[in-house]
């Protein structure tokens, strides 16, 4: 694979991926590694620029996490972003201290140089802010390129060397012209900026290629976009070393089952359908906590796919389990690159056994959702298939408040299966990003035919995002709102409330649990 054009150094912030995801839009072929990459590998790479990115801990605290200074006498192009600013500014000899007045969410930025880093960002532009620390004291030959109501240094540059710093996060989609930015620091890198996803695909399909050599894969499928992508892309380059798994662990939307078998048989993919139902119930009878229903669930699904693999290795030993991780569910799950911290274990990444007979080969780890449909149309797959909302691996048991069982599921899948067809049949699924039903298991008197019940309550949940690391409640109609809610009532025996969630992401995440 062919060598970056810029290195990120992950210092443990949750939007790291972004600045790489970024720059990729600008054309730029960029790759991350931990905040202490040994500077002889950073020196075999060749790149053109180096960003810091930014990161949960303080510059100045005996714990703080540091790279090897002496990539500042690499003569590249250095950008800090927030943690890396400061670090650059501590580094420099300047000075850090805990800000008076914290920032957090969206500010304005004030120019007040003319420099290439900025070149076409409007004066008040937005920009979005995540920091307790702020710089104090500049070092020696830096200048203030911008500043913002909290942050007098919003963005500097050294007067002399290609040296530069942001206290916000422009790879954030709340900052307006955040990506504006980093195309500027691409082009003060001297970078190509021809980098597109074709060049990706042919990428991967070779390091596939090279991490299997002959052996045969087992690819697990949901039917979602991730997983759809991978068992392409894994077709593509391997052929008929591909075995590719649906589970049925009864946890499936209505009629999930039948929808993602056909699609399959339009691609002409060949797919082998588990019933594995009563496995996956039994082992979540009695479970409420959420972090255990995703690590359970996740132990069984190795359990399911390492008995079928031995099953098809009749034919010839498999030796790998193929699957659709995502970035964003890595940054939640595990501390990806530097020291992140750990929102969720996703069944894929964190919910996964210690121990495996099988290697994973995660092919688009580093991607995002709306990367992955991009990919996914370079590889020939049908529209209907890539705008699929996504759909969890654990299924409705993540949208089940409290313990999953049979009755819960039902009526869960009932009102769920309204809230999509109305989604549909009124031209609103594609406006927003993900959206569902949740059942709450709270339970509230109400007056139905002149008589009191006591009912469940099921939560609408729907969400507009671009790469799901942040989220915001999707504006539908009212009216629509107040039609889905009379029709789960009127049609699903056993729910007598509906609540709307309006919760961005952050403070919440997109699923309840």
């Amino acid at each position: 694979m062919a060598n970056p054009e810029i290195l990120v150094l992950d210092f443990g912030s949750q939007t790291t991926q972004l600045i790489a995801r970024r720059l990729r839009e600008c054309g730029v072929y960029t790759q991350i590694y931990p905040y202490n990459h040994p500077l002889e590998q950073i020196r075999a790479q060749a790149p053109k620029g180096i960003i810091l990115s930014g990161g949960p801990a303080s510059v100045y605290d005996s714990q703080a996490y540091h790279c090897d200074p002496e990539i500042l006498s690499l003569n590249l192009p250095l950008l800090g972003i927030c943690y890396g600013m400061q670090w650059l500014v501590h580094a420099l000899g300047g000075r850090v201290a805990r800000a008076l007045s914290q920032e957090f969410g969206r500010a304005h930025l004030e120019n007040l140089h003319d420099h290439p880093l900025l070149a076409g960002i409007e004066n008040s532009s937005v920009v979005w802010m995540s920091h307790g620390d702020r710089v104090e004291v500049l070092p020696a030959d830096f200048e203030v390129l911008a500043q913002s109501g909290h942050a007098p240094f919003c963005a500097i540059a050294h007067k002399h060397q290609p040296i530069y710093g942001l206290q916000f996060h422009p790879e954030s989609a709340h900052s307006a012209q955040g990506g504006r930015i980093l195309s500027n620091f691409a082009q003060l890198c001297g970078c190509t900026q021809e980098w597109n996803m074709q060049d990706f695909l042919t990428q991967q399909i070779q390091s596939i290629q090279n991490q299997v050599g002959s052996d045969r894969v087992l690819c697990a499928v949901s039917g979602g976009v991730d997983s759809s992508v991978v068992a392409a892309l894994c077709a593509r380059a391997l052929k008929e070393q591909v075995e590719v798994v649906f589970v049925d662990h009864g946890l499936l939307r209505a009629s999930e089952r039948d929808q993602v078998a056909n699609m399959f048989a339009d691609l002409q993919i060949p797919l082998h359908v588990l019933d594995a139902q009563d496995l996956f119930l039994s082992r979540l009878k009695g479970v409420v906590d959420p972090e255990k229903k995703r690590q359970i669930i996740g132990h069984a699904f190795i359990e399911v796919f390492e008995q079928k693999a031995r099953e098809l290795s009749k034919q010839g030993v498999i030796k790998w389990l193929a699957q659709g991780t995502l970035y964003p569910d890595v940054i939640e799950s595990v501390s990806a690159k530097g020291p992140s911290a750990v929102i969720k274990s996703h069944h894929n990444v964190g919910g996964l056994p210690e121990k495996m007979n099988l290697k994973l080969l995660e092919p688009l780890r580093e991607l995002f959702k709306d990367e992955v449909r991009a990919l996914g149309a370079r590889l020939g797959l049908p529209e209907k298939m890539l705008a699929r909302h996504p759909f969890p691996g654990p299924g409705l048991a993540i949208r089940i408040l409290g313990e999953v069982n049979t009755p819960s599921l039902e009526l869960l899948r009932q009102a769920d299966s309204i809230f999509i067809d109305a989604l549909h049949a009124e031209g609103l699924y594609h406006e927003v990003w993900q959206a569902f039903c949740v059942l709450l298991n709270v339970f509230s008197v109400g007056v139905m035919g002149d008589k009191r019940t006591y009912d469940n309550t099921i939560a609408l949940r729907a969400v507009q995002a671009s790469d799901g690391m942040s989220a915001q409640c999707a504006p539908l109609p009212f009216d629509f709102l107040e039609r889905v809610a009379n029709s789960i009532i009127n049609q699903v025996p056993g729910i007598n409330r509906v609540v709307y969630d309006i919760t961005s992401k952050p403070p919440g995440t997109i699923e309840w649990e």
